[in-house]
């Protein structure tokens, strides 16, 4: 089934702060609208609600016009679902009659049944509860499967987890990954978190300013050299791998990418589980020639695509074609220059360390 691009041109200002989008965007999967604080994010998302003033612009999803020159459709009359920070709850309604009111505000065909959401967010057992007697989490979560009782055509997500401790947010992140494999409607998830943004993100919008840095699908914008903004305070990139081996033995599991292959920690899932991998640039070591008298487990060869002297001038990012894949290396000016890298080079890397994204 093919899925219509949302297309969404928006340009709005303050006195001290202009937001001037243009985005197409994927009609389905999750796009993270990803940057520090006061970059737009969440002012780009109230504009995709029709919150506030109207900005200039046009706003197109699913094949309708929400906004152009001639029309401007008010946040009611909006299929969207909207999950705050705080899952704003009504106290004085059970957590059942809190989901049928949203149900109750439906605008078609439900994307997903309500008692599906129901199962898939575990909150069965917290149907008769009031708010206050729930924790974040689970506040959390009844507040994601009320937005999705009103039958969105599109989900927006303005950091769902923000206000939760390091516990709660390890306990909805699962949820969050059976939405994103279950949905067929397109979620736009707000987030200053690298970690939410590897774990969750297909496409990635990268945003400082008002405006759109980058775009695209999330492996390609992080494996760019030449974004300000990279993802935390490391450069890396995300690998799609599925695993094909197991050393019980020493406790390791070998993931295959597009390209290649790399060992990491067994975390016990099966042989042929799909999973992401986040390799750090700070981890990646180049060499001229396959290394066999070392302790890094994983090489691989490659060939130099590109290099940028990093933010600081003795450093410099290295990346490299691994087949169809991209892998980034830090490391000194200077052994840069004495290892005489450039463009074209055929190299092997070497990778200390993997982490499955889980």
């Amino acid at each position: 089934m093919a899925h219509t691009p949302i297309q969404a041109r928006f340009r709005k200002g303050w006195q001290d702060f202009t937001l001037d989008v243009d985005l197409q965007l994927p009609g389905q999967g999750i796009t993270a609208l990803f940057g520090h604080s006061g970059s737009g994010k969440t002012t780009l998302l109230r504009c995709f609600a029709g919150l506030g003033s109207r900005p200039e612009g046009r706003c197109v999803v699913n094949g309708e016009v929400w906004q152009d020159e001639q029309h401007y459709r008010p946040t009611h009359h909006r299929a969207i679902g909207y999950v705050f920070q705080d899952a704003n709850l009504f106290p004085h309604l059970s957590v059942r009659n809190n989901l049928l009111y949203g149900q109750r505000r439906s605008c078609g065909t439900p994307a997903i049944a309500l008692d599906q959401a129901i199962t898939l967010l575990g909150i069965e057992h917290l149907l008769t509860r009031k708010p206050a007697e729930l924790s974040g989490g689970e506040k959390q979560r009844v507040g994601i499967a009320r937005a999705l009782a009103v039958s969105p055509q599109l989900l927006l997500m303005d950091e769902p987890l923000a206000a939760l401790d390091l516990a709660r947010k390890r306990e909805i992140l699962p949820y969050l990954e059976t939405l994103h494999d279950e949905l067929q409607i397109p979620i736009l998830y707000v987030t200053h978190s690298p970690d939410e943004v590897a774990r969750l993100a297909d496409h990635l919008v990268v945003m400082s300013g008002g405006r759109a840095l980058a775009q695209g699908p999330l492996t390609e914008i992080l494996s760019r050299l030449d974004l300000p903004i990279r993802l935390g305070e490391e450069a890396g990139v995300v690998l799609e791998g599925e695993i094909c081996e197991r050393d019980s033995q020493w406790g390791l599991m070998r993931m295959a990418f597009a390209g290649g292959s790399l060992w990491a920690r067994d975390q016990g899932h099966a042989i042929g589980h799909k999973g992401r991998l986040r390799v750090l640039a700070r981890d990646v070591s180049l060499s001229l020639q396959h290394q066999v008298d070392t302790s890094i487990q994983n090489h691989l060869p490659g060939v130099v695509d590109a290099m940028l002297t990093d933010e600081h001038p003795g450093l410099t990012l290295v990346r490299v074609r691994v087949g169809a894949s991209i892998l980034i290396a830090r490391l000194t000016t200077r052994s840069a220059h004495e290892l005489g890298i450039h463009p074209g080079q055929p190299i092997w890397l070497q990778v200390k360390s993997v982490a499955l994204v889980e």
